[in-house]
């Protein structure tokens, strides 16, 4: 079985600093793996709902969570799975 690579990318991390890390990866076990992978997903979806509420102050949270989610499903899906007329519009200033 071929070994992967890891991406190479700029990055302010040395080698030597990025093979301790991902021989730590490779050593976790694997639940504890998916729990990273969760976490950075819940911090990136926090990231995207500040963002929102930045540009969108006047918004309740329903509504900001809406917003998040017709920006991360797209047009389409979004109304696939809310409906057209859910009361919340799609983003303005998109498109």
């Amino acid at each position: 079985m071929r070994k992967m690579q890891p991406k190479r990318s700029k990055s302010d991390t040395s080698p030597e600093a990025q093979r301790v890390q991902y021989d730590l990866y490779r050593r976790m076990p694997l639940g504890r793996r998916l729990e990273l992978v969760f976490d950075m997903c819940d911090t990136g979806r926090l990231l995207a709902m500040a963002g929102l509420r930045m540009r969108h102050p006047n918004t309740s949270e329903e509504e900001t969570w809406h917003l998040w989610a017709r920006q991360h499903l797209g047009e389409e899906l979004y109304e696939q799975v809310y409906g057209k007329q859910n009361g919340f519009g799609p983003i303005k200033g998109r498109g």
